[in-house]
């Protein structure tokens, strides 16, 4: 990956499907928000790789196995390959609170996993998510949050506390939107200026 790569970070319940508090724990139980799955798709035709980062909590707390949690991801790339679109990588902690690791969002472990993976540094990335430490975990790291109100993120909007700079959307598709607007703006600048 080159520094020009256009690289986006989800957090996967609440923004690409839908959640539950008693968790997801079998393929059946993952659904698709309407409208996510088409938003991935359209930020691939526009050259952003997309990666997945996910707390799982469910794994320490046995409520499902790794290898469960590996055919929940393997439907939801299914489902987005359907419509013409890539989950380039699947990043996720699998440890409780109280293992007290680096990857549990809202610490920036994973985060920074994916930019030593990608070779790139995340600052100004777009990150996006329905909870605060979704937000938290890429403010650290001086990403650009992005909160669905899908989810949690009616509650987590209500809650406050965000932090500064963090854009609110009614959904995936809405700030999926957003952004390739602002490429499109940003383009054509750059165009009008080279003339």
């Amino acid at each position: 990956m080159t520094p020009t790569t256009k690289l986006i970070i989800l957090d996967r319940d609440g923004v690409i499907n839908h959640d539950s508090d008693a968790f997801i724990k079998s393929p059946e139980e993952w659904r698709a928000i309407p409208g996510s799955l088409q938003a991935i798709a359209r930020l691939n035709q526009a050259g952003y790789t997309v990666v997945v980062a996910t707390n799982q909590s469910g794994v320490a707390r046995k409520l499902f196995s790794m290898s469960t949690l590996n055919t929940i991801h393997q439907k939801m790339h299914q489902e987005v390959e359907l419509v013409g679109g890539m989950i380039d990588a699947v990043f996720f902690c699998p440890h409780s609170a109280d293992d007290n690791c680096d990857c549990r969002k809202p610490k920036p472990g994973m985060l920074q996993e994916i930019g030593k993976r990608y070779n790139v540094p995340v600052k100004a990335i777009p990150c996006v998510g329905d909870s605060l430490r979704d937000l938290q975990a890429g403010f650290v790291l001086q990403c650009q949050p992005y909160l669905v109100l899908t989810g949690k993120g009616q509650h987590t909007h209500a809650k406050g506390g965000l932090p500064p700079g963090t854009l609110v959307f009614a959904d995936l598709a809405a700030v999926v939107e957003h952004i390739l607007l602002q490429h499109t703006e940003h383009a054509s600048g750059l165009a009008a200026h080279i003339i």
